[in-house]
């Protein structure tokens, strides 16, 4: 067989490997980091009374729900810090700092003392390890956000970042699987006193892991052909001048981002305490509910991602923001009076298939959206800002509307989130033929010059 056959099938195989390594490599990574961030509200229901004490269960669970939507208020300093040296100093280094900075965190609130034992200053060092959390969180999001759209091929990149909700799921999977294995081996005041740090310490030693095995991740071929292109000024990659050029893409990103995020956390973080304490469910049995749906939630985002590939964006996102907006008000009612495990997680699973329209593709839009240049930091600072000030705040707003005897009028705020994005994904375009790359660009000029109709919607020219 001729050499010039030989190579070109090498080269194919290669590449294949290559994206498939990136692709483990940078879910693994997601997994842990999004691990150490919600075991913080799988566990809250056992460690609220720890630093506030008090006779009320919904004060206490709001004080720490409070703290974890003020971990969200550091997502923008994060983003915009870690997606700024995204952009600048590689995809990879930044997804190394930012495991780094959770392995600290989570090790801080394993280690923190009671109000027993210091009173009110370990409720300060469970706030200062959120804040930190929150830092690395904002500059994860978008860096593994880049990393992985750009690692992927450019007709699958609707497949390779669908694996970020999978692996973001599936670090609250391992989440919810600890804390029902040790429901079942240790009891409630053991739970209460002790069991809660045992997450946040495996969380400090999963983060460990991680770094060394990004530690041996390459680096994108986009961000390196930006970085050879522009070896001579690195000023403009990542900065807040370069991003004001794309002023419209990030309002955009923040739109679309509103109504996704609530009802991301809606059926996420806040399902346990919402069957917990408004079904009037046991604590496992709410948690298992929890586990089952999430994990079934997790397989059908690939699915999704590979649809958006065929069909585009678009129809996936206003599907997501007319179910959402339409179904949460009785969805949540029905929930609300759920009385068995079955009827709760039909209900859930109803939900997260909604939110699958949003959650399967959000990365691969966000980051099309942004030339290589300031791609990290146009999907890190305003998707932060969205999460800061919905996503971080929907748990505290539905235990706030609880505490007031309003609680169903959460649920049409959430609604109301759902129906802004609803009118942003009918108006925005469709990102799937985006170019992220100048040899994208070239490929597909290339296979409209020898006239290849199945590549022809493969890229726009690269901005």
């Amino acid at each position: 067989m001729p050499p010039s056959t030989v190579t070109p099938a090498l080269s194919s195989a290669e590449e294949r490997k290559k994206r498939r390594l990136a692709l483990i490599g940078g879910s693994l990574g997601n997994l842990v980091e999004w691990y150490d961030w919600f075991v913080y509200a799988s566990f809250a229901i056992y460690f609220a009374d720890s630093f506030f004490p008090g006779d009320n269960p919904t004060t206490q669970l709001m004080n720490t729900a409070g703290i974890f939507a003020v971990g969200f208020l550091m997502r923008p300093v994060g983003g915009w810090i870690l997606g700024r040296a995204a952009d600048r100093h590689g995809r990879k280094s930044a997804l190394t700092l930012t495991v780094t900075m959770m392995s600290v965190a989570a090790l801080l609130i394993a280690v923190a003392p009671t109000y027993g034992q210091a009173g009110y200053f370990g409720a300060l060092v469970l706030l200062l390890a959120r804040l930190l959390q929150g830092l690395s969180i904002g500059g994860e999001y978008a860096a593994s956000a880049t990393y992985l759209t750009e690692a992927s091929a450019r007709n699958r990149r609707g497949l390779g970042s669908s694996f970020q909700y999978v692996s973001m799921t599936c670090g609250q999977l391992l989440g919810l699987g600890i804390l029902i294995t040790m429901q079942h081996t240790l009891t409630t005041d053991q739970l209460e006193s002790w069991g809660w740090r045992i997450p946040f310490l495996l969380g400090a030693l999963f983060a460990v892991v991680v770094f060394w095995l990004r530690r041996r991740l390459q680096e994108t071929d986009a961000f390196r052909e930006e970085a050879s292109a522009e070896a001579h000024d690195t000023t403009a990659r990542g900065s807040l001048k370069a991003l004001w050029q794309y002023r419209r893409q990030a309002g955009l990103v923040m739109a679309l981002t509103l109504g996704g995020t609530v009802a991301y956390y809606t059926y996420t973080t806040y399902l346990t305490k919402y069957l917990v304490g408004s079904a009037g469910m046991e604590k496992t049995t709410a948690t298992l509910v929890s586990f089952t749906a999430l994990a079934l939630f997790a397989v059908l985002q690939p699915f999704a991602g590979m649809l958006s590939d065929r069909v585009g964006r678009r129809p996936l996102l206003i599907t997501f923001a007319v179910g959402c907006t339409v179904g949460t008000y009785p969805i949540m009612t029905a929930l609300g009076s759920a009385s068995s495990y079955w009827s709760a997680l039909g209900l859930s699973l109803l939900a997260l298939v909604i939110v699958t329209g949003y959650t399967s593709i959000n990365a691969a839009v966000k980051a099309e959206l942004f030339p290589t240049r300031v791609r990290a930091l146009g999907v890190a600072l305003p998707y932060a800002i969205a999460n800061a000030l919905f996503g971080g705040t929907a748990e505290y707003v539905a235990l706030w509307f609880k505490n007031s005897g309003r609680e169903s009028m959460f649920f049409w705020y959430v609604s109301g989130c759902a129906l802004v994005s609803l009118v942003t994904y009918v108006l925005m375009p469709d990102t799937r033929n985006a170019a992220l790359s100048r040899a994208e660009a070239e490929d597909r000029a290339a296979d409209q010059a020898t006239d290849r109709p199945a590549d022809r919607a493969a890229a726009e020219p690269a901005r």
